[in-house]
């Protein structure tokens, strides 16, 4: 399972011209999810995501979670981050994971966030979306349960 993690000031998905998913302070996390993802996968991601030390203490340092700042996580489902860009000019995604085995560890990530995090959003699982990401810092991380890179 990889994700992309930034931390923003605000962002929001829309789905056919309509708002699905709207934080303010917090995460926007992008999740891919490979063929290879397990709950363990979920958990060890969830666990990873919300602990994460990345907003600013009273001394400007990086040191407070998204649980320390009460901060929301906006999650959307993107495949793309399983495309194989090494040979070619085309990306290979056979090993993203597809269909409802995705989107059942998907709707699982979500849970177990919910668990934790008072405020989580969701884009549409396998729909066309625009994502307004309001990035601040930048402050992006990226994180495979996998821990490829």
């Amino acid at each position: 399972m990889r994700a992309v993690v930034q931390r923003v000031s605000s962002s929001s998905v829309m789905v056919n011209g309509e708002v699905v998913g709207k934080i303010k302070k917090g995460f926007n996390v992008l999740l891919g999810i490979s063929k290879d993802d397990t709950m363990e996968d979920v958990r060890y991601l969830k666990d990873k995501i919300i602990n994460l030390r990345v907003f600013e203490d009273e001394d400007e340092k990086l040191n407070k979670s998204l649980k320390d700042v009460e901060g929301e996580i906006l999650v959307v489902s993107q495949f793309t981050l399983y495309g194989d860009c090494r040979k070619g000019r085309r990306p290979n995604f056979m090993q993203a994971l597809g269909g409802e085995e995705a989107e059942k560890l998907y709707l699982e990530f979500i849970e177990a966030c919910k668990e934790e995090i008072d405020i989580v959003e969701t884009g549409v699982f396998g729909a066309h979306m625009k994502v307004d990401i309001q990035n601040d810092g930048p402050v992006t991380l990226m994180i495979d349960s996998k821990k490829n890179f």
